[in-house]
């Protein structure tokens, strides 16, 4: 049928009736809450925040998927991942959720948006669909004047998406690819899909990096904190 026809619902749940796309932990509340009241990062940290106990309790409306996620997020220290989807023909970033509660959309950056504003650039140029000043608009809106890239709130808010909670709760830095205008697919055209990854993945490359060590004894130093002056968001070695 096609996302014009069959909706947008199509597909999106799963057999419990959770939408993964919303299913990770609100971090971005608390954050803006804690720098309202000046206590980040002093008091509350502008990164790794820690998930609320609610989020963990056994009746909370978390599917095991998201679960298991979060415990290979937690597991291993990526510092750089995109999830896919489908529907739109867009690379979004976060952060996806508006800072404005109430508002439906508001561009609202991260700390590092010219880093994702970057990243999502490498993915959109490099797709030859999306880069394409003959394709068709998916739906409404026009994101080819854009670049191809938006930020999520300022497209529609998202309350505990996989993008934010990677960038609050690690050192990850997450964006979103919409690789189709089909919302739903029926498991038989992804093989189709095979759109360039590589592009973004070399920026790993970029920046500074190294080993923090220890002056006297020359140890490698973990978990030190890495403050970068004019950016309010850390990261962990």
């Amino acid at each position: 049928q096609g996302s014009e026809l069959a909706g947008w619902a199509m597909g999106r749940w799963t057999y419990e009736g959770i939408d993964l796309n919303h299913n990770f932990a609100d971090l971005n509340t608390a954050l803006w809450d804690a720098e309202d009241n000046d206590l980040v990062p002093h008091q509350f940290p502008n990164h790794y925040i820690p998930i609320p106990e609610y989020y963990t309790f056994a009746n909370a409306t978390v599917a095991p998927e998201t679960r298991a996620v979060i415990a290979w997020m937690q597991r291993y220290p990526f510092v750089l991942s995109a999830n896919l989807h489908g529907g739109e023909l867009v690379v979004t970033y976060p952060f996806d959720m508006s800072r404005t509660y109430w508002k439906a959309r508001e561009a609202t950056p991260t700390p590092d948006d010219g880093v994702f504003r970057w990243l999502a650039t490498v993915y959109a140029t490099a797709n030859l669909a999306m880069a394409s000043g003959q394709r068709r608009r998916c739906h409404h809106d026009d994101f080819a004047r854009l670049g191809n890239i938006i930020n999520g709130a300022d497209w529609h808010t998202v309350a505990g998406s996989m993008n934010d909670f990677s960038y609050l709760h690690t050192n990850c830095f997450e964006i979103t690819v919409e690789l189709s205008w089909w919302q739903w697919e029926g498991g038989t055209h992804l093989c189709h899909l095979p759109y360039p990854l590589g592009p973004p993945w070399l920026q790993v490359h970029r920046g500074i990096k190294g080993v923090v060590r220890d002056s006297d004894t020359e140890q490698g130093i973990p978990n030190a904190i890495i403050s970068v002056d004019g950016i309010n968001h850390d990261v962990r070695t």
